[in-house]
C-alpha cells in the first residue's frame, strides 16, 4: 500500500460533527456560547483575583493558573471547531494539525497535573491549618505550577513526535472536530505498539496518578469534614467537595476513556461517534464550568464582584 507523504500532500480533512445543514448551524451557535462563557468566566475570575489582595493565596494562584489554561486549551480547539462547521473547505495543514496537538494535548496534561495540584492545597488547608503556610508556600506554589506545565509540554512533545512519525496510507479524512492522537493512531498503516504504549505510561504516571492523588485528598477532606459538629458546615462543604470531583472525575474519565483504552481497530475513514462526542466534555464543557465550581460559591469572590459591579455602576453614575 502506497504511503501518505506528508510533504507532498500536507493537509487533512477533519470531518467535524455532523454534515446536516441544520445541526452545524445548531452547533455552531452551541459552541459559540459555550467558548463565549468559557472566555469570560475564567477572564472574570482572573480579574476579580487579581484586584483582590485577600485573594493573593495559594488556592486563588492555582485557580487563576487553571483559568488561564482553560483559556488556552478551548482556544487551540474550539475557534477551529467553530470555523470547519460552517466552512466548506475544512482542511488543516500539515503544521496546523501538529501545532494545535501539541498545544492542546499539552494543556490538557497540564489541567490534570492542575487539579491534582489544587486538590493536594485543599487537603492541606483542611487538614493541615497549622502547617499549610509552611507546606504551601511561595516557592512550593511556583514550582508545583512550572513542574506541570513542564510535564505537559515534554509529554505533549513526546507523543506529537511519534504521532507525525506514522504514515496514514493516503487517509487523510480525521474523523474528529481538531488534530487528537487517538484519531491519528487509528487510521494509520503502520504497526503503532510503541505509540500505544507510550499513551499507557504517560497516562498512567500523568492521568491515572493525578486522578488518584486527587481522590485521596479528597478522602481525607471529607473525613476531616465529617468531624465538623455543625451539620449546616458538613452540608455545604459535602456540596461544595461534590461539584468539585463531580467535574474532576468528568474530566480525567473522558481522558482516561479516549487515551488509555486499546486503540486496535484502524482502518482510513475510521467513524464512531462516541470518540467525536466525548472530547466536548474536557475541550469546551470543563473549561467552561471550572470558574463557576471552583468560585461560585465562595463568598470573596462574589463579594468582589459585587463591590467591582458597585463601583462600575458608582462611577457611571457620577460621570452622568
Amino acid at each position: 500500500m502506497e504511503q501518505l507523504n506528508l510533504t507532498i500532500s500536507p493537509r487533512f480533512i477533519l470531518l467535524g460533527l455532523s454534515n446536516d445543514p441544520q445541526l452545524k448551524v445548531i452547533f455552531f451557535l452551541i459552541f459559540l456560547i459555550m467558548y463565549l462563557m468559557s472566555i469570560s468566566g475564567n477572564l472574570l475570575l482572573i480579574i476579580i483575583v487579581r484586584i483582590n489582595p485577600a485573594l493573593h493565596s495559594p488556592m486563588y494562584f492555582f485557580l487563576t493558573n487553571l483559568a488561564i489554561i482553560d483559556i488556552c486549551f478551548s482556544s487551540s480547539v474550539v475557534p477551529v471547531l467553530l470555523r470547519n462547521t460552517l466552512a466548506e473547505d475544512r482542511s488543516i495543514s500539515f503544521l496546523g494539525c501538529a501545532t494545535q496537538m501539541y498545544v492542546s494535548l499539552a494543556l490538557g496534561g497540564t489541567e490534570c497535573l492542575l487539579l491534582a495540584v489544587m486538590a493536594y492545597d485543599r487537603f492541606a488547608a483542611i487538614c493541615k491549618p497549622l502547617h499549610y503556610n509552611i507546606i504551601m508556600n511561595k516557592a512550593v506554589c511556583f514550582y508545583l505550577a512550572v513542574g506541570s506545565l513542564s510535564a505537559g509540554l515534554i509529554d505533549s512533545f513526546v507523543h506529537v513526535s511519534f504521532t507525525f512519525q506514522l504514515s496514514f496510507c493516503n487517509c487523510l479524512n480525521i474523523n474528529n472536530y481538531f488534530c487528537e492522537v487517538p484519531a491519528f493512531i487509528r487510521i494509520s498503516c503502520e504497526d503503532t505498539f510503541v505509540n500505544d504504549l507510550a499513551l499507557y505510561i504517560t497516562g498512567g504516571i500523568i492521568v491515572i496518578c493525578a486522578f488518584s492523588l486527587t481522590l485521596i485528598s479528597y478522602a481525607h477532606i471529607i473525613s476531616s469534614i465529617l468531624k465538623i459538629t455543625s451539620s449546616q458546615g458538613r452540608q455545604k462543604s459535602f456540596s461544595t467537595c461534590a461539584s468539585h470531583l463531580t467535574v474532576v472525575s468528568l474530566y480525567y474519565g473522558t481522558l482516561m476513556f479516549m487515551y488509555l483504552r486499546p486503540h486496535s481497530k484502524k482502518k482510513c475513514n475510521y467513524s464512531n461517534e462516541t470518540d467525536k462526542v466525548l472530547p466536548i466534555l474536557y475541550t469546551a464543557v470543563t473549561p467552561m464550568l471550572n470558574p463557576f465550581i471552583y468560585s461560585v460559591r465562595n463568598k470573596d469572590v462574589k463579594n468582589t464582584l459585587i463591590n467591582l459591579l458597585k463601583s462600575k455602576q458608582s462611577h457611571k453614575n457620577k460621570s452622568t
